[in-house]
């Protein structure tokens, strides 16, 4: 890394996400002087956000495979040498990135060169003069100017455009409690309801069990260890899981409950992208995870409190019947491939970057990731898949004005966003990290409830009521 770089410290990127300011700069894409046969190669999409990440990916706009093995990535000194490595090559409208911070740092006024294995044939260049907020983009891909977008290293960029309008809350406008005063206190986030039982993870290492408690809300249940929540720890019992989201499978909480973490609370400086596995069935108040999918070295490097904040269970059964596009082959997704899983796929939210990733957790503790989704948020804060009306719900916090989007697969088998929601007119802007959806059995005269936890438990309450229509 550049000694002499003057760097932005990850917590400026995560106001820079809260405010939605776009960092103005010297966005120039000067000419390339490339050889021929390096003429659909291009930089797509460089990433700069100061102690986060340093990734410059790459693009293919023609139409035949091209062989990148010994191509040099340089930033705006020639001494910085970033070497691609022997028998890399790119396919005709691919994509790949390369994280380059241990060969240079990129600063928040530099650039991102690349060149032939010569070191001196220029093939593509861009030179910017802030840091990424938090990706500078080229749209449309390998062939457009540059813009401030979401993260998308892997896969195409998100360059909008879709002409998604928000509209008003597809439900009632009126919210109300939904549980007693002071009971949870700050930080409850993530939500899933399973029929008569609601999950809630609370981002101290905690779960909660609760149940109806008569007045349409819900109340923690008393039994077996739950009355004050049970405490999460890592496999081996160390630790104190960052619980952010939660979800089961198809199975119930019977097969397990699923929790998102972004960090161990023992060492919270730093990130640890992790999907838990929890057995529910005991009457202990405290639960050691069965199992763990650690995914932090599969994905895009964030501040260690900007990473998994939601996380939601969709089966094998709606994807193959969607012929949804798994990632990892380019074909439509097979869950045979996969051997022994949960009879789906688990999708997570990131709040640092707004992406959702979709990824096949095998028995085995391997993993595979299947699609990576830009949102069109600045940050997700929870996940909802709904069956009744085979969407996939995101939402965003007070930092987007409690926006939420719905997505569907389309015809490319790729989910994209079907529609932009404004919160409820009766809803404060309140820093709701949690959201989960009614089954269609409390489907009443066209509408259903839904329920939002709040982050900051303001006016004493952490639970809130709401319908959609159904």
């Amino acid at each position: 890394m550049t000694a002499s770089r003057t760097r932005r410290r990850p917590r400026a990127l995560a106001l820079l996400l809260a405010t939605g300011t776009a960092l103005a700069g010297a966005l120039t894409a000067p000419p390339a002087h490339a050889a021929p046969a390096a003429d659909g190669i291009r930089i797509n999409e460089v990433v700069t956000t100061g102690d986060t990440e340093d990734s410059v990916e790459l693009y293919n706009k023609g139409t035949a495979t091209i062989d990148i093995s010994g191509w040099i990535l340089k930033d705006d000194k020639d001494g910085s040498k970033y070497k691609i490595a022997s028998g890399t090559t790119l396919a005709a409208g691919a994509f790949r990135a390369f994280d380059v911070h241990d060969a240079f740092g990129l600063g928040s006024d530099d650039k991102a060169r690349l060149y032939l294995p010569d070191g001196k044939t220029l093939v593509d260049n861009y030179s910017w003069s802030k840091h990424s907020a938090p990706s500078w983009s080229r749209c449309p891909d390998g062939t457009g100017a540059f813009k401030a977008a979401g993260v998308t290293l892997g896969a195409a960029n998100a360059c909008g455009g879709g002409g998604t309008k928000p509209m008003a809350w597809p439900g009632s406008n009126s919210v109300t409690t939904a549980d007693a005063s002071h009971v949870f206190g700050r930080d409850l986030s993530g939500l899933h309801q399973d029929g008569d039982i609601m999950w809630g993870a609370q981002n101290s290492g905690k779960l909660w069990r609760l149940v109806r408690n008569g007045s349409g809300g819900w109340t923690p249940d008393t039994g077996s260890g739950w009355k004050s929540g049970k405490t999460l720890r890592f496999p081996g019992g160390s630790g104190h899981p960052d619980s952010e989201g939660v979800t089961v499978t198809g199975n119930g909480s019977a097969a397990g409950v699923f929790v998102a973490s972004e960090r161990n609370g023992d060492a919270s400086g730093t990130s640890r992208l992790s999907v838990l596995k929890y057995d529910v069935s005991g009457t202990g108040t405290a639960l050691t995870a069965a199992k763990e999918w650690n995914l932090t070295s599969d994905l895009p490097p964030v501040g260690s409190n900007l990473g998994f904040e939601g996380i939601t269970w969709i089966p094998d059964t709606y994807l193959t019947r969607a012929a949804f596009k798994d990632a990892s082959t380019g074909a439509v997704y097979d869950p045979a491939r996969y051997g022994a899983h949960s009879g789906g796929v688990f999708f997570t939210g990131v709040e640092g970057t707004g992406m959702i990733y979709g990824y096949v957790l095998q028995d085995s503790g391997a993993f595979t990731r299947v699609a990576s989704v830009n949102s069109g948020m600045s940050g997700v804060m929870e996940l909802q898949w709904e069956p009744q009306a085979a969407r996939l719900w995101t939402v965003c916090d007070d930092t987007c004005d409690g926006q939420h989007r719905t997505l569907k697969i389309n015809s490319a088998g790729t989910f994209s966003t079907t529609a932009v929601c404004n919160r409820p007119a009766g809803m404060p802007n309140y820093n709701n990290e949690g959201f989960a959806v009614a089954g269609a059995d409390e489907c009443v005269a066209g509408t259903k409830p839904v329920y939002w936890s709040d982050d900051d438990n303001d006016d004493g309450h952490a639970l809130r009521k709401g319908t959609i229509t159904c």
